[in-house]
């Protein structure tokens, strides 16, 4: 568009994008127990929602974006300070989501489906469940170390890209503040206690965030990590290469994870997404400074790493 952004168009936008997301049957088939999707599966998969409204994006910018959402979850999951908080991040994603579409009743109504769904399926798994949900996606991302500037400035993120864990502030719930030892003897009567140092500034949490439909969720994780302006950069210089060496894992992913991909894919191609009206072509996203430095990151990205959609005739 060649006039300025305008809450009319963002509120679009986001309406489009998040009507695709919780479509019925896409959701279904996210729920269903079924293999992790490969890197390039996923890509394909965020490709098709990114563009499911009047908003485009070129090859360069859509890669930063998806750098940026990668890094920005990685960041997430392994800061949880124990692996059930991994729900509460996603609380908090479809906290901030509702905020996004709470004049838009039949899209809020898709959300808490959604919701109501996260909370029947994953509220009663063991911390044991959990820790292995945590693992899996860790090791999803554990090749990828590209920097963000948002996480540099805020020194959670080293120049080579791996994230800085804390060794103070508040305890995981339901663990007591380390620096004390208790020794039992064999009738479970406590005979003996020993204290020690830690190095950490450590305090006990206040309380648990909450699981339910609506409340605190205490933990600030998966929250608006730009609630306070300020210029954010995906660097992509020193990580593209390191990036180029793991680009040609998953590629082939066992059938099952395949089919359902294929099913996956099948579903968001066969959605209604609104075409611009008349004359209107749609607006393009640039996540660079200028056109200029978005076409040289389109031609200097390594060719391994360029992510094709993959076109599905439903009717077939």
């Amino acid at each position: 568009r060649v006039d300025e952004w305008t809450d009319v168009d963002r509120k679009r936008v986001m309406n489009d994008i998040i009507t695709t997301m919780f479509n019925k049957k896409f959701m279904e088939e996210l729920f269903k127990l079924q293999d992790l999707y490969s890197k390039k599966a996923l890509r394909t998969v965020y490709d098709r929602l990114a563009h499911a409204s009047i908003m485009r994006l070129n090859q360069a910018s859509m890669d930063k974006l998806y750098d940026l959402m990668t890094m920005a979850f990685k960041y997430q999951v392994l800061l949880c300070p124990r692996p059930k908080d991994i729900l509460l991040v996603t609380f908090n994603h479809l906290d901030a989501i509702k905020d996004f579409v709470r004049d838009s009743p039949g899209i809020l109504n898709q959300v808490d489906e959604t919701f109501r769904q996260l909370i029947e399926t994953y509220s009663c798994l063991s911390a044991g469940e959990f820790q292995l949900i945590r693992q899996t996606l860790l090791i999803f991302f554990q090749d990828m170390h590209i920097r963000v500037s948002i996480f540099l400035k805020d020194k959670v993120q080293n120049s080579n890209g791996r994230f800085v864990l804390p060794i103070s502030g508040p305890v995981p719930w339901g663990t007591e503040v380390p620096g004390l030892i208790r020794m039992f003897n064999r009738s479970g009567d406590e005979v003996k206690r020993t204290e020690f140092t830690t190095d950490g500034n450590y305090v006990a949490p206040q309380r648990e965030g909450s699981f339910d439909l609506y409340g605190d969720r205490v933990l600030k994780l998966g929250t608006n990590m730009y609630s306070v302006s300020r210029p954010v950069e995906t660097h992509m210089s020193g990580s593209s290469k390191n990036l180029a060496s793991h680009a040609k894992e998953n590629i082939a992913p066992n059938p099952l994870a395949k089919e359902e991909l294929n099913f996956l894919a099948r579903l968001l191609g066969g959605l209604e997404i609104e075409k611009p009206r008349g004359s209107e072509t749609g607006f393009r996203l640039n996540l660079f400074t200028t056109d200029e430095e978005e076409e040289h990151a389109a031609l200097t990205r390594p060719e391994e790493l360029s992510y094709k959609v993959i076109n599905i005739e439903a009717t077939q």
